[in-house]
């Protein structure tokens, strides 16, 4: 097993440092220059190249890397070239909103994806069944930001239910713990709801698949024989045996939900990793969007590798597989 995870350490490494390389080049490869966008009408060139100087943007393309992989491996990101404060500081504001936020969607998601994925694969005929499959195709066909629009449309400006964005009302620091807590989980629905919805139709369809093989399969007719209910059958022993592919599909949702947020967080004004990256796009902020990619890459691959360990870890054919335990 430390073989196999070190094996996969290694491949994560190298993908993430690849992933890095070409979005650093790209990057900077994009029509305009950060110091264009300083109005100011007697800079001239002169104070321009003094701009670009102050900003790390001298030189060519290769030394500007090389100075870049330096301050990587001394864990410097730089600062911004909007804020002008450092990255780290920006980042550790905004990475504990995205991880609430992308963590309650997950949640969502699961819950929903499994459970109408579990009545689909158990009443395949009924009328109830097809209406919850065909709403979560629905969902996942349109698109994250027209979802968040017509939410606050609708929960916001016309039923008036829940906050139209943010992360908490503005007179929320004097209210007590009890009353700011709930606060900030009312501001929490709308966008939970618009990111986590908007994905379950494919757990829910995986699910279905992977339920269905299973009461399909000769082990539960034995269990059908032996007389065991068909509650039990299908939430202790079918859903247990669909557990495998749950977890692989655990880790392949993290990219399309910290995608996903990037357009949720920028609608409902979400102070996240995703309004971050936007911002920072406009603005050409180089060291806050290689501090970004950095940090979502180094997710979603950490996310994949745990996913991968607890699918063999609940699947015995895999450790064998890998090389985990002996044939006795």
């Amino acid at each position: 097993m430390p073989r196999y995870v070190l094996r996969r350490l290694l491949q994560s490494l190298l993908l993430v440092w690849g992933l890095l390389t070409v979005v650093f080049f790209l990057v900077r490869l994009m029509p305009g220059d950060p110091a264009d966008l300083i109005d100011d009408q007697q800079l001239g060139q002169a104070g321009r190249d003094l701009v670009r100087e102050r900003l790390g943007l001298g030189g060519s393309l290769p030394d500007q890397y090389a100075a870049w992989l330096g301050g990587i491996a001394r864990g410097d990101f730089g600062a911004s070239l909007r804020q002008q404060r450092p990255v780290t500081d920006i980042l550790r504001e905004a990475v504990p909103s995205t991880l609430r936020l992308t963590a309650a969607a997950l949640a969502v998601e699961l819950a929903a994806g499994v459970g109408v994925g579990v009545l689909v694969a158990r009443y395949p005929r009924r009328r109830r069944a097809r209406l919850l499959n065909a709403g979560g195709l629905v969902l996942y066909s349109l698109p994250s930001f027209w979802l968040g629009l017509v939410a606050i449309l609708l929960f916001s400006r016309t039923l008036g239910w829940l906050p139209a964005g943010g992360l908490q009302s503005l007179a929320a620091e004097s209210l007590p713990w009890g009353a700011r807590l709930i606060d900030q989980m009312r501001h929490l629905v709308l966008p939970v709801l618009v990111l986590g919805l908007g994905n379950f139709a494919v757990t829910a369809r995986h699910m279905r698949t992977s339920v269905g093989r299973q009461l399909a399969s000769d082990w539960i007719l034995a269990a059908r024989a032996r007389g065991l209910g068909e509650t039990r059958i299908l939430w202790r022993h079918a859903l247990r045996g669909s557990l495998p592919p749950l977890l692989t599909l655990v880790g392949l949702s993290l990219p399309g939900l910290l995608g996903g947020a990037v357009a949720v967080e920028t609608v409902f004004a979400w102070p996240g990793m995703g309004r971050v990256a936007v911002q920072a796009l406009l603005a050409r902020d180089y060291p806050v969007i290689m501090a970004v990619t950095a940090l979502a890459a180094t997710l979603v691959t950490l996310g994949s590798l745990l996913a991968d360990l607890a699918c063999r870890w609940a699947d015995p054919r895999l450790r064998l597989e890998a090389g985990w335990e002996e044939v006795r």
